[in-house]
């Protein structure tokens, strides 16, 4: 299950965006579903998510969106 960014990008400052965040999590997870966090572009964001129990998270935090070739230089770096 894929988190929008729009609940990502504030939930460190945001306690309802937190709350929905967290449900989400749990709920996939009861569910036997993974979860994906998009657009996270912070440490706090990151380290919020982790401790939430987020499985995977996508964003700018970790690297732009890059052509195929590139990508491959950047995963044997």
């Amino acid at each position: 299950l894929k988190i929008d960014q729009s609940f990502i990008k504030d939930m460190v400052d945001n306690k309802d965006d937190e709350a929905v965040v967290h449900s989400t999590i749990q709920l996939a997870h009861n569910l036997g579903l993974s979860v994906v966090a998009e657009g996270v572009e912070t440490d706090r964001a990151l380290k919020l998510l982790g401790e939430l129990g987020c499985d995977v998270i996508q964003g700018y935090l970790i690297s732009k969106p890059l052509p195929h070739g590139e990508f491959e230089k950047l995963l044997k770096d």
